[in-house]
């Protein structure tokens, strides 16, 4: 198993940076963890990507991020970040974390993908 948690939304003033952080732990397997990403709650069940990151180091913006935003890795943190410079009202969103990767829980290795809770992030006008 393998948990996330979220951290550094909130209210945000449009024009100001915003670092959402996502730390992961794992218990009871072990994960070799793959791509990090975090996507946006934009309409029920309908999650869109903002950022992705690759073991490879590939990043990957969405277009109404792209040349605002940064993911990054800290490996002995045990965690990735997004890093979104010059907010708009429009951002203003859930942020959820996600990682895939391969997991063995001593019935052999399968393909996961975990999500993390969330973390809401309003910007003011």
């Amino acid at each position: 198993q393998v948990q996330l948690v979220e951290s550094g939304g909130g209210l945000v003033q449009a024009g100001q940076s915003l670092t959402l952080s996502c730390s992961w732990s794992v218990s009871g397997a072990t994960f070799d963890i793959g791509t990090m990403s975090w996507y946006r709650e934009a309409l029920p069940n309908q999650r869109q990507l903002v950022a992705s990151l690759s073991t490879r180091g590939t990043e990957n913006y969405a277009e109404s991020v792209r040349g605002r935003a940064t993911i990054s890795r800290d490996n002995a943190k045990n965690q990735f970040s997004l890093q979104l410079n010059d907010v708009k009202v429009v951002d203003t969103d859930e942020y959820i974390c996600k990682v895939d990767g391969w997991e063995d829980d001593g019935w052999g290795l399968r393909s996961v993908g975990y999500w993390g809770q969330g973390t809401q992030v309003t910007v003011s006008s």
